[in-house]
């Protein structure tokens, strides 16, 4: 309604955390172990696929490249 994008802006009271897979197991158990972790959940993989980009999947399953955003995120004035 604004002209906001949620992925630009801020949130506070998350955490992103990267992790060898390796260890994935182990740090989701330590994280869900507490009451603000108890929702922590794997939500990406770094590949090789596509070097230096973020690659968003959909609801329906395609691939939305997220880029850097290029200023200042100003809301949509109507």
């Amino acid at each position: 309604m604004l002209g906001l994008d949620p992925l630009y802006c801020a949130c506070e009271g998350k955490m992103l955390c990267i992790v060898s897979p390796d260890k994935e197991h182990e740090v989701l158990s330590a994280m869900r172990s507490t009451p603000y972790g108890k929702n922590a959940a794997v939500i990406g993989k770094c590949t090789s696929d596509h070097p230096g980009c973020v690659i968003m999947k959909t609801a329906l399953g395609a691939g939305r490249i997220l880029n850097k955003l290029a200023g200042a995120q100003l809301p949509r004035i109507c």
